[in-house]
């Protein structure tokens, strides 16, 4: 197979670029039409029961997340001038388009008792701007007797008011929420730069919108860094500019291949698809690598160019392709979790790994072609350079202080485990934001005066048409809402119960000392002025009940708390709520935002690891095909699965959870991270072949042949992956330095435990069956003929 496909590549060299350069074309056209996600990562599948009661909910009575607030801390708010400024800008923002409605204390609507026509009328309670301080505190004195919006929209004590702003769902959904965020945003900084007043912005509908643009300026900034490290690395390696330019030049046609890939899709740019250009970078870069040593080797012992550019396809592309192979395996593991973005993700970066691949494959042998040979400075890296001192002592150790690996090694693993022990599971809504960004700021003000920004809703099914309007299910609601007000995470309740009480302070001529539930007398009175429940118009009731008034809803906003709280909190509210709700009479569903987000961490942790263990098979299975030998394999794995010990080990140490940003480093690290074993077993069994079978003397040759390739490709790799800790996202952050230090771990692993178990188990590992394998590697005798292989533009006949 690999005689015909150096054939190919080389005989049709000039013809491989067209193809190529027109697949990077159309690739190119598909990129430019590639959109960021806006929308919240849904983290349960589609037919999971909690997504479908929360779908349900939506269905009934709309979208939970799709509310801004806009607030402010500001004692001296109440003064004429500055009112009135707030005053217009509260109806500035109504008027800008996306906007459905803004609610503050200056556009505040009550309840009006008109006993003419026995009803009440839904009155705005500032029609227009006061034009006195006197009509002002007069009308302050009104908006603090409303108690409905105590707690919602003002806090008395901290001097704190906010305004809800509503914006349209359709377009939260397209790149033009940007623009809305921004709109809104200008608007009222003129607001607080004229007046000196700090303001802070939360609601979901702000959060994914900057998280979203920060993952656009990421993109291109870990994109431009990707490249300028691998570039140095390449240059202090191989000294060589065409050693630096090609290489480079391949990783940039494959970023392009893999957004063209997510565009052809029909994905969207997220936090995750976000980061697979950078690691294309390094991922190829690592190729390219391999490739190039191989040259240089090649070149080094024989002189010949064709020679050796027709051997780095024979004796690395079988490699390299297993290599590669476990590597897409790391990430298509995610592909299982049923998880709509990690599936996406899991999709494109493994498909797209196959594709650098073959580019670096097929574009290195071509491009070095078209050049001269290499200077006998451009192969000095492989002589008596700092790697080489350091290959020696690998092998000095690796002979002469075995037990000394093996003991270091058994520490290691102790520390590991012990780390272990001390590992968490937990994850935040807002949970990957730096804690002194102004986003995860602002939500702490929200915090601290109105308990939080996170929906949680409660949604009562009486099973009954009219059911929500019996007295009886309305002060049941009250009750719960008072249970609900006990805990400090939640927000003050807002349903129906607070309606009616609204309703009880207008039919008193708005006493605030009537907020509160009517009896049954008080009740026939008050129904009367309340307007008919027709499900076709829309009321104030409206948006607690649904069409049938079966069905109702209690909605809190809750604090950004971890997973286990959000637990503890809807564990402890189950049996409270069926003592007042009885099973068999209502049908209450704890829902919103706040639970799905716990129920998709738990479902994506409990995924992730299924993902993890499938990828560890998998990746065991293709490594059988090119080693057959059951204990070669697990022999193989022993030094690539240390590091992921000792990576959930530093996890405990340093208080990092387990949950989906830092789970999926271990699929990863470990795909990438056998790749070193792979090319080291394979020259293992190379030089098995020429030394007879020799173990000692191949375990020690093949250790410095690929011990080159192994340092070069991991230091590449480990600053590949460290340009992530610059991420503002704590999920990419914590990939950044955790996969960089397992693939640290795991190279002195490889050079050190690798060789010295195959020196110390010998003739038990290396059996019959790792002599045959099923997916055969380029025999030294089984070379191909110069004579057969014909290149455009240059005579191989004659060429010794």
């Amino acid at each position: 197979m690999w005689k015909y496909l150096v054939r190919i590549i080389l005989r049709n060299r000039f013809v491989n670029l067209i193809i190529i350069g027109l697949i990077t074309i159309f690739m190119a056209y598909q990129a430019m039409h590639v959109e960021l996600s806006y929308t919240m990562a849904k983290m349960l599948p589609a037919t999971d029961s909690t997504s479908l009661i929360y779908d349900e909910f939506k269905n009934k009575f709309g979208e939970d997340g799709s509310v801004l607030f806009v607030g402010i801390q500001d004692k001296n708010l109440y003064e004429l001038e500055k009112f009135n400024d707030w005053y217009n800008l509260t109806y500035t923002l109504k008027e800008i388009d996306g906007v459905e409605e803004v609610l503050s204390v200056a556009k505040l609507y009550h309840l009006v008792k008109n006993d003419s026509l026995k009803k009440f009328d839904f009155n705005i309670v500032i029609p227009s701007s006061p034009q006195s301080q006197q009509e002002l505190d007069s009308l302050k004195k009104v908006i603090k007797s409303l108690q409905f919006y105590e707690g919602l929209l003002y806090n008395n004590k901290t001097n704190v008011t906010l305004m809800a702003i509503t914006l349209d769902k359709e377009r939260l959904n397209t790149k033009s929420r940007v623009a809305l965020i921004y709109d809104i945003k200008n608007t009222v900084e003129k607001f607080c730069k004229n007046h000196k007043v700090k303001v802070h912005y939360s609601g979901l509908p702000y959060i994914r919108t900057i998280t979203s643009k920060m993952v656009e300026d990421e993109l291109l900034f870990f994109v431009y860094m990707a490249l300028i490290i691998t570039a140095i690395i390449l240059f202090i390696f191989f000294r060589s500019f065409k050693a630096v330019i090609f290489p480079i030049l391949i990783v940039i046609i494959s970023v392009i291949w893999g957004v063209g890939t997510i565009s052809l899709l029909g994905y969207k740019i997220t936090i995750l698809t976000g980061i697979i250009p950078p690691l294309l970078i390094v991922i190829g870069v690592e190729n390219c690598i391999f490739l190039l040593n191989k040259y240089h080797n090649e070149f080094r012992a024989h002189g010949n160019k064709v020679k050796s550019l027709s051997r780095i396809v024979h004796r690395i592309g079988s490699a390299n392709f297993l290599t590669n192979a476990t590597t897409a395996v790391g990430f298509a593991a995610f592909i299982v979790t049923g998880n709509k973005i990690l599936v996406e993700f899991g999709i494109v970066a493994s498909i797209n790994i196959i594709f650098v691949y073959f580019l670096s494959l097929f574009l290195i042998p071509i491009f070095f072609s078209y050049m001269p040979p290499p200077k006998k400075r451009f192969t000095k890296h492989l002589e008596n350079s700092l790697v080489s001192k350091i290959i020696d002592k690998i092998v000095y150790i690796v002979l002469n202080h075995r037990n000394i690996v093996f003991v270091s090694a058994l520490i290691v693993i102790a520390i590991g485990v012990f780390g272990i022990t001390k590992l968490k599971t937990t994850g935040n809504i807002v949970d990957d934001i730096p804690h002194d960004h102004p986003l995860y700021v602002d939500l702490l003000f929200f915090e601290d005066n109105f308990k939080g920004v996170m929906p949680l809703e409660i949604s009562i099914d009486t099973k009954k048409r009219k059911g929500v309007l019996k007295l009886s299910t309305i002060k049941k609601i009250d009750k719960l809402q008072k249970i609900l007000s006990e805990y400090p995470e939640l927000s003050k309740p807002l349903s129906i119960a607070e309606v009616v009480k609204f309703s009880k302070q207008a039919f008193f001529n708005g006493n605030p000392k009537m907020y509160n539930l009517p009896n049954n007398q008080e009740k026939n009175f008050i129904m009367k002025y309340v307007p008919k429940m027709d499900g076709s118009k829309k009321t104030i009731l409206n948006s607690f009940i649904d069409t049938s008034l079966r069905t109702t809803r209690i909605s809190v906003q809750m604090a950004n708390i971890g997973t286990k709280d959000i637990k503890r909190i809807t564990d402890e509210l189950r049996p409270r709520i069926d003592s007042i709700f009885p099973p068999e009479k209502y049908e209450v569903k704890i829902t919103g935002t706040s639970v799905v987000f716990l129920k998709g961490t738990n479902y994506l942790v409990k995924n992730l690891m299924t993902s993890l263990l499938l990828a560890l098979i998998v990746i065991s299975l293709l490594m059988a095909l090119l080693f057959t030998s059951i204990r070669m394999v697990g022999i193989s794995l022993i030094p690539n699965l240390i590091p992921q010990l000792m990576t959930a080990g530093m996890m405990g140490y340093f208080a990092i959870s387990i949950k989906p940003s830092t789970i999926l480093i271990f699929s990863v690290a470990l795909g990438i991270s056998v790749d070193n074993a792979i090319h080291f077993l394979s020259r293992y069994r190379q030089q098995l072949k020429l030394n007879n079978w020799k173990i000692k003397e191949s375990v020690i040759l093949a250790l410095k042949e690929t011990g080159y390739s192994m340092i070069y490709s991991s230091v590449v790799l480990f600053f590949g992956f460290a340009i992530f800790t610059l991420s503002s996202f704590g999920g990419t952050k914590a990939m950044g330095y955790l996969v960089a230090f397992t693939l640290l771990i795991a190279l002195f692993s490889n050079l050190f435990i690798l060789p010295s178990l195959l020196l110390t188990l010998d003739k038990r590992i290396t059996t019959k069956s790792f002599k045959e394998p099923l997916l055969e590697i380029f025999d030294e005798e089984d070379d191909i003929e110069l004579n057969d292989l014909e290149i455009e533009g240059i005579d191989t006949r004659g060429i010794a």
